[in-house]
């Protein structure tokens, strides 16, 4: 073989081995629930028909459990027990810590898991702020304070944090619509909505958008869902 072929041999071998290895993923866990040995975990995804599709599996063993693999790209996906949901992951190059336990439950160790579970703990201490404002009013009134000064309280306390969730869902999702985690977050939203509506969050985050989030089968779906029921109830 003569050596410029050679070479360019070689320099094809380099690129593909590093094609191959740039999405090399692993998922290294804790369970501290000793009732969860021998259970079965899955890393699923939700494709287009919406349906779950496992892209790995592993069993809990002594509290501890491992999967490896190799991933197209980077996808926003769902560790399942068995059929139950358990938290959400981002799967993209690198090692992720799961750790499940009694009082923490996250994942770190990549920067899209730790972005995603950042802003799911400042989520979580508004949520618990609110729930302490209304321990607060029953306090107050059980110690004797006026009722209707108690409820004011409440209701200009909570209209701060209520401010503050919207700005932190906002900013997050369009701070990041170049990766998986805007449509990902959006999704755990909607999730968690009664029914879906645009809310006055969803518009801003809509007037931002790039046609790729738009476009996306998920917010799609909801967006023309949300409408629907937006003019119901306008009629």
């Amino acid at each position: 073989m003569e050596h410029g072929v050679m070479n360019k041999y070689l320099l094809l071998s380099l690129v593909l081995l590093l094609l191959t290895s740039c999405n090399k993923y692993k998922i290294e866990g804790s369970a501290s629930d000793a009732g969860l040995d021998g259970r079965m975990l899955y890393v699923k995804v939700l494709n287009a028909d919406k349906v779950w599709h496992s892209i790995d599996s592993c069993e809990v063993i002594h509290g501890e459990f491992s999967m490896k693999g190799e991933a197209d790209s980077t996808m926003m996906a769902t560790l399942f027990m068995d059929n139950m949901a358990i938290l959400p992951l981002v799967v993209e190059k690198g090692t992720m810590k799961v750790t499940m336990s009694g009082t923490e439950t996250k994942v770190d160790g990549t920067p899209l898991n730790e972005k995603l579970y950042d802003f799911l703990h400042k989520q979580s201490e508004l949520e618990n702020k609110v729930q302490e404002l209304f321990h607060k009013e029953s306090q107050m009134i059980l110690n004797g304070e006026n009722p209707d000064e108690a409820h004011e309280m409440v209701n200009r306390e909570g209209k701060k944090l209520s401010d503050e969730m919207s700005k932190l869902v906002v900013d997050f999702i369009t701070g990041n619509f170049d990766n998986v985690l805007s449509v990902g977050v959006f999704a755990l939203i909607a999730s968690n909505m009664p029914y879906p509506v645009v809310t006055p969050e969803i518009q801003q985050i809509m007037d931002k958008a790039p046609a790729s989030f738009k476009e996306h089968f998920l917010v799609k779906e909801f967006m023309s869902v949300a409408q629907e029921n937006m003019e119901r109830m306008n009629e």
